[in-house]
């Protein structure tokens, strides 16, 4: 289900593994979301995060460059709703990233749109 177009949606995909990315990018552009991105390095991703007006990123854990988390941080500042994909447990996060959703590798189509609307119905009620 598309989200309310009167409300902007500008989703930055941090992303290194091209494929990932392109499923991320099509589902995103299927719910009339712009795609910031995708980004494949720490450095790009991070300039994004602390310059680009968003609504919301999906971030994968491990990048291009190392973690993803100073980017995380970054959103958090600015209060931006992201969305963790990793293969990874809880262990793997920092403790203040355990509760953020998170979106476990390898995923189904169908569990990357469910996550995804969980992360835009945050941004529509905010």
């Amino acid at each position: 289900m598309p989200i309310d177009r009167n409300i902007p949606c500008r989703v930055m995909v941090v992303e290194d593994e091209w494929l990932i990315a392109s499923e991320i990018e099509d589902v995103l552009l299927s719910m009339q979301c712009e795609v910031v991105g995708p980004v494949a390095r720490l450095a790009e991703a991070l300039k994004l995060a602390s310059d680009e007006a968003l609504d919301a990123a999906i971030l994968d854990v491990t990048i291009n460059g190392g973690q993803v988390f100073p980017v995380a941080e970054k959103l958090l500042e600015r209060g931006i709703p992201f969305l963790l994909s990793s293969g990874y447990g809880d262990w793997a996060l920092p403790e203040n990233m355990r509760d953020r959703p998170r979106l476990t590798k390898p995923f189904a189509i169908a569990d990357l749109r469910k996550q995804l609307q969980i992360l835009l119905d945050a941004v529509k009620g905010a």
